[in-house]
This record gives structure tokens, C-alpha cells and sequence, in this order.
């Protein structure tokens, strides 16, 4: 390795990466790849980053490495797009970011003491509202959510946000009174005339869970998902038997796909391979 720490394996790497990316988009490189722009190149960047997402959640290293390579390469495309059209390219792209990164880790790079991860986090947002704040305006610590971001994924990260700076309760007790005290107002609401006041609730509701779930240090996105998938895989199953008995789900009483529904618990995960649980 060298003074930057990187091995002569990694910057090999990342140069013939950066290489590809180049000659896709040269004069004899592939016509879809010399078309693309920032713009067109948004949707891959999400499908990359959701599938990084599934692959990270699956455990499979292989399917990590895939999936993360690929987020990387598309980076790095955008970048040299980003280039191309006039804007901050590759090389000052990731000056900007390494900079950003030294500044906001002063007990790494200065003199700052951090106890613990909490701690660093905190000083990490507050010296990101200080340079909002140095460029004009007054910034807030929970800053813009993207549009496109789940709202799962943006709770989430607006009540972290808060909590860096002491907004939060000390311990899971808080966040589980209020999704009781949330269920309560939506049973209040059950039979009144009053849509608009039940779905504010049901938001309500689902923002506590997401509380709850970031004091356990679960991620909600991510278990959604999986209940989610969980509920294909075993209405699938209730599928299955009911094609067995020459029967279709409407054709049948709620009791009988409810007993095919625990039978299908009963077996457990996964159920792929009896069918399709895509």
C-alpha cells in the first residue's frame, strides 16, 4: 500500500474501471452508452442502489460485491458525464467529497475528542448545519429529503436527525407508549365522519413505528420487505393447495385459506422452489 493507504490491486482496479467508462462513451464506444445523460441515468442509479439494498439484506457477499460494483461503475459514469456536460467532474468530484469528509471528522483529521459514535454523529450534523449556514441562509439540522426517497427511509432519517441533537426519548419505553397512544387516537376515530382526521393518524401511526423500530436498531424499510415477501410466499402456498383441490382462492371460504395460511407459517421460510415466490 501507499501513503493514501490504497493498494496497488485497488488503484489498478478503479483505473480500468474509470478506462471502461471512458471508451463506452468515446466516439467507438457503444451507441446506448454515448446517448445517456444525467437526466436518462437517474432511474438506473435508484434500481442499482434499491437492488445494492436487497443484495446487503440477503447476506450473499457475492451478490454484495455485484450489486455495489455496479452502484460504483453508474457513479463514476454520472461523474464523467457530470464532466462532459461542463460540470464538477471525476477528480473533482471526489476532491470535494474526501475535503467534506476530512472537515467533518476533526477527531480524526484535528484535535476534537469523540466518545462514542453517537457523539460523532452529532458533531457530523451540526458542522453540516454550520457550512449551510456559511453559505447563506439559515440551515436546518434536518435538512432536505429527497423525493424520491421511501418514506419509510425518510422517517427514519428525520427522527435520527433530530435525535443527534437531544431531540429523542432516552430509551425504547417512549417510542412504544406512543404507538400505543397512536393506536388509541385511530380506535377514537373508527365510525366517525372524519377520513382526513383517521388518515393523519394512520400516519401518525406508522411514523411511531418507525421510532420504535430505530430505538430497537431495526430498519423498517428492510423488514417491510420482508414481511411483505412473507405474505407473497405464504398467499402463494394458499394458491398452490387450492390448484391442488382444483379450486381457486375465490372459490373459497376465508376459514379454508386461513388453515392453509398457518399451514403455510407451519413450514417456515423459505417456500421457494414449490412454485414461483418471485
Amino acid at each position: 500500500m501507499d501513503e493514501s493507504g490504497a493498494s496497488e490491486r485497488e488503484r489498478k482496479a478503479f483505473s480500468e474501471l474509470v478506462a471502461v467508462c471512458r471508451r463506452l462513451r468515446s466516439r467507438d464506444g457503444c451507441p446506448w452508452d454515448r446517448e445517456q445523460t444525467l437526466k436518462s441515468m437517474t432511474p438506473y442509479l435508484t434500481e442499482e442502489a434499491v437492488e445494492s439494498g436487497d443484495a446487503i439484506a440477503s447476506g450473499d457477499p457475492d451478490a454484495i460485491a455485484e450489486e455495489l460494483g455496479d452502484l460504483a461503475f453508474l457513479a463514476v459514469f454520472c461523474l464523467e458525464l457530470s464532466g462532459e456536460e461542463g460540470g464538477p467532474g471525476l477528480a473533482e468530484s471526489f476532491a470535494r467529497t474526501t475535503q467534506k469528509l476530512i472537515r467533518r471528522h476533526p477527531h480524526v483529521y484535528g484535535t476534537a475528542e469523540i466518545a462514542s459514535g453517537e457523539a460523532a454523529y452529532r458533531q457530523w450534523q451540526e458542522i453540516k448545519q454550520g457550512e449551510k449556514d456559511a453559505s447563506g441562509g439559515q440551515a436546518s439540522l434536518l435538512g432536505e429529503t429527497p423525493r424520491g426517497l421511501p418514506a419509510l427511509v425518510a422517517a427514519y432519517r428525520l427522527q435520527e436527525k433530530a435525535g443527534a441533537v437531544g431531540f429523542d426519548w432516552p430509551d425504547v419505553s417512549g417510542p412504544l407508549e406512543k404507538v400505543r397512544e397512536e393506536l388509541g387516537e385511530i380506535e377514537r376515530e373508527l365510525g366517525r365522519d372524519t377520513d382526513p382526521a383517521l388518515a393523519r393518524e394512520i400516519g401518525d401511526l406508522l411514523f411511531a413505528i418507525v421510532n420504535l423500530a430505530r430505538h430497537l436498531t431495526i430498519d423498517p424499510e428492510r423488514e417491510l420487505r420482508a414481511a411483505a415477501q412473507r405474505f407473497r410466499e405464504r398467499f402463494h402456498h394458499i394458491e398452490r393447495r387450492l390448484h391442488e383441490q382444483g379450486r381457486k382462492p375465490s372459490e373459497s371460504t376465508l376459514e379454508e385459506m386461513d388453515a392453509l395460511w398457518e399451514e403455510a407459517k407451519a413450514l417456515g421460510p423459505p417456500l421457494r422452489g414449490e412454485g414461483d415466490a418471485s
